[in-house]
């Protein structure tokens, strides 16, 4: 089951499982308690689906970029360093990092936002640059939906991961 004895403790237990975003998990307080974590992450993404394009934009926003250097840049959390740490991203050659760059460049250029996925179950770095180059063909409508749907699978590993620990 998923609940907290208050308000304040629920989203401070819950509210970085969205990036930067504890209002998603603040909304999701009044639907508690929560039969499980597959109740939650689908009420969470009922609420970003319901909350409109702007504030949906702002929580795409809120991603850092992939391949980022932690310690460098200040919008890289630790969540977000050790996810992507994971898939790899942390020991790009120089080659790579520029061609992530590049790549994430081009798609801030014709998304306004940056590129967001699960790195977690992308499959490593090759993986994800492949997504990445291929997500570059959406549409701005697909590739706003695709990026919710990377985030709530974001949401849902962090919190297995909260939930196990």
């Amino acid at each position: 089951m998923i609940d907290a004895p208050d308000e304040e403790s629920f989203v401070a237990r819950f509210g970085d499982l969205y990036e930067n975003s504890s209002w998603i998990v603040r909304a999701a307080w009044a639907g508690r308690p929560y039969a499980d974590a597959a109740a939650f992450i689908a009420a969470t993404a009922r609420i970003v689906r319901e909350a409109g394009e702007a504030a949906q934009l702002s929580l795409i926003r809120a991603h850092p970029e992939l391949a980022r250097r932690f310690g460098v840049d200040p919008q890289l959390g630790a969540l977000s360093a050790a996810e992507q740490a994971g898939a790899g991203l942390d020991r790009l050659t120089e080659r790579e990092f520029a061609e992530f760059r590049a790549l994430n460049e081009a798609y801030r250029a014709r998304f306004d936002m940056p590129f967001v996925i699960c790195v977690g179950e992308a499959g490593g770095k090759a993986a994800i640059r492949a997504a990445l180059e291929r997500r570059l063909t959406h549409t701005a409508r697909e590739e706003c939906d695709e990026a919710l749907r990377q985030i709530d699978r974001i949401a849902a590993l962090r919190l297995k991961g909260r939930l196990a620990s």
